[in-house]
């Protein structure tokens, strides 16, 4: 398993100049004139609901990569702590921003441990890079940053069954595993974890001290907002 982490941040490291042609339905994750209208429907959705819990205070991201959720939050939040673990995302985030009140930690997320506290704490496709024997302890550390009454929002991604979402050339899913052969645009290949988490994410959120809600865009994403629990 550690060496799949590694090799997983050496994706994110080696794809920084190239993650924004997934997001933004370029090259080969252009598919279609109707799938990317979908596509850029469900993205809205998700910054709608995104945006619905602001505005707050501190806000931390984890995982924040080039910035498409950074950017939104930096509208909502008095303050923002980015957290990843490639610098070279961390920079073109930093790039495309230039907000004084947006700062940056590089960090290993499985290694990080929370030194604050947040109003909110966000994370985007993520979530689905944490084997399952490791989403207890991520959580955990999850819920350490939150402030008392504080909210979680995480999106990530759908089983998608037109196989839309991912590079003309990327490899299916194997619904039996949670590793996945991804391709660079130079050829390179690369193993990393992916994970489908379903709306039973919400019993686990439950167990430490997060009341939270499941819901899908449509066909590509799932999100799942929470506050702390009381008792």
């Amino acid at each position: 398993m550690s060496d799949v982490i590694r090799e997983q941040i050496a994706y994110y490291r080696a794809r920084a100049g190239e993650y924004d042609e997934w997001f933004y339905r370029v090259g080969r994750y252009d598919r279609g004139e109707a799938h990317n209208a979908r596509w850029f429907d469900e993205v809205e959705a998700v910054m709608t609901a995104l945006r619905g819990v602001g505005p707050v205070g501190g806000a931390l991201e984890l995982a924040a990569g080039t910035g498409n959720f950074t950017q939104v939050l930096a509208t909502m939040a008095d303050v923002v702590v980015a957290v990843d673990a490639s610098t070279e995302v961390m920079m073109i985030n930093r790039q495309k921003l230039k907000q004084a009140h947006v700062s940056y930690v590089q960090a290993d997320l499985f290694t990080w441990e929370p030194e604050a506290t947040y109003d909110l704490v966000f994370m985007s496709f993520w979530l689905s890079h944490v084997p399952p024997d490791k989403l207890d302890g991520f959580l955990s550390k999850v819920r350490r940053a939150m402030k008392a009454g504080g909210q979680v929002f995480m999106v990530d991604s759908l089983r998608d069954q037109s196989q839309t979402s991912s590079a003309v050339n990327h490899a299916a899913y194997d619904p039996e595993s949670i590793y996945h052969t991804r391709k660079l645009n130079d050829g390179q290949y690369y193993r990393i974890v992916k994970v489908f988490y379903d709306a039973r994410l919400v019993e686990t959120l439950a167990r430490h001290g997060i009341q939270a809600r499941y819901e899908t865009s449509g066909d590509y994403f799932w999100w799942a907002q929470g506050t702390t629990a009381s008792f």
